[in-house]
């Protein structure tokens, strides 16, 4: 099969939670575990940091791996989801993993998985471990896809833990409360592992200090700690918690003798664009007008990014919004400004919600907006109409994000 093949045979036989949702989710690690010893168990074979959190993972776990690329280390970086093509989840220093590699791991494997039907994600996990490991990387930043305990990723013992932060997503699978949500994030908490928690918040501090007792591992607050400030070039406000939480993860892999300079920290925070190929955060497309794109979904996320926009100076405001079809749309009507534009479109993925229901739903909370066929449209609709010094705000799910790339 050719590497187009291969992707198309990777979404199409199996459960895809990126594209299918709820049915796509995986309760257990059986299938993972399964996997890894069929590969050898490669998560062995490689130091890592794992890193979790409703919000930031993406961005402190590029943050992490475009530092320790400016220390000199070989870095292997997994992420989900892609915004364009598979390959974006698997990196080593900056470069994505081969298409030779990806046909050749399921060329490879094929047989097993035709007689073991795992998950999209499972698979994938298997492959970036299979890939770090043979490439032997120095160390591998590793991002869970969905919660934690139950998470694919879930099976490397690594040198210290960290978890972003906490808020309502995918409460269908984690739970209705922020203490549930914790409690699940807190699985990837393993036994005299340090864990390193970025923000604190009341409800949810007793239930990662638990953890971590029962576990023996000792648990750092970042928030609380960390005083020193660096810059960097994702410009999101958010990203001033996320670096707290990536400094004092960076202090530990010192306290464990990497070699990692505070000139290496202030170069791969202000580099992690360059060094890693990170897109979709608080990312400035054009300025005339102005057109912003951010992956933010959840209501913390949309909370701080709303927050941002309104700092931004313009004559008008677009916002060209689109959203999967699970989200709650009650929770995030609050957060975002009446006195806009509202471009509504459907991502391309089968979880997006119908352009013309997140219209109406919008216009009965009394919103201002048309609904267009796809992203492009709106996207076109919505510069055709703005003025130089108007603000085009695209966003609402990564999937809106993805085709605008």
């Amino acid at each position: 099969m050719t590497y187009q093949e291969t992707v198309n045979w990777m979404f199409t036989q199996l459960p895809m939670y990126q594209k299918q949702g709820k049915t796509a989710f995986k309760k257990d690690l059986t299938n993972t575990l399964l996997l890894a010893n069929h590969l050898n168990n490669p998560q062995h074979k490689f130091k890592s940091i794992h890193v979790a959190g409703t919000n930031g993972k993406g961005s402190s776990s590029h943050m992490l791996a475009s530092v320790l690329q400016e220390a000199g280390y070989k870095v292997g970086l997994y992420t989900s989801p892609h915004l364009k093509d598979f390959r974006e989840r698997i990196k080593i220093n900056g470069v994505e993993v081969s298409k030779q590699f990806v046909i050749g791991f399921i060329k490879r494997n094929k047989a097993f998985f035709k007689s073991n039907p795992l998950s999209f994600f499972e698979m994938t996990v298997g492959m970036a471990y299979d890939y770090f490991a043979k490439q032997k990387v120095d160390i591998a930043i590793i991002e869970v896809g969905l919660g934690g305990r139950l998470d694919s990723t879930n099976i490397i013992i690594p040198e210290v833990s960290l978890i972003t932060n906490i808020g309502y997503d995918h409460t269908q699978f984690l739970g209705e409360t922020l203490p549930l949500i914790a409690s699940e994030k807190a699985g990837i908490i393993k036994s005299n592992v340090p864990v390193v928690i970025s923000e604190t918040h009341n409800e949810t501090k007793p239930v990662f200090e638990e953890v971590a007792n029962q576990n023996n591992s000792k648990i750092f607050f970042a928030d609380q700690i960390i005083k020193t400030k660096y810059s960097t070039d994702l410009l999101g406000d958010y990203q001033k918690k996320n670096i707290k939480g990536v400094l004092k993860t960076l202090k530990i892999l010192q306290q464990k003798n990497y070699k990692i300079s505070d000139l290496n920290i202030k170069n791969g925070l202000l580099n992690v664009v360059k060094n890693t190929g990170l897109k979709g955060r608080w990312q400035i497309l054009q300025t005339k007008p102005k057109i912003i794109c951010d992956t933010a979904h959840n209501k913390e996320g949309l909370s701080i990014t709303m927050t941002q926009l309104q700092k931004e100076q313009f004559n008008n405001l677009h916002i060209v919004f689109g959203v999967v079809n699970d989200k709650d749309l009650s929770q995030i009507f609050s957060l975002l400004p009446k006195k806009t534009t509202f471009y509504f479109c459907k991502p391309d993925v089968p979880r997006g919600l119908d352009q013309n229901i997140l219209r109406d739903q919008f216009l009965g909370e009394g919103f201002v907006g048309e609904s267009y066929l796809s992203v492009k449209e709106a996207v076109d609709k919505a510069i055709s109409k703005a003025s130089d010094n108007d603000v085009i705000y695209i966003g609402g799910s990564t999937f809106v994000v993805a085709e605008i790339f």
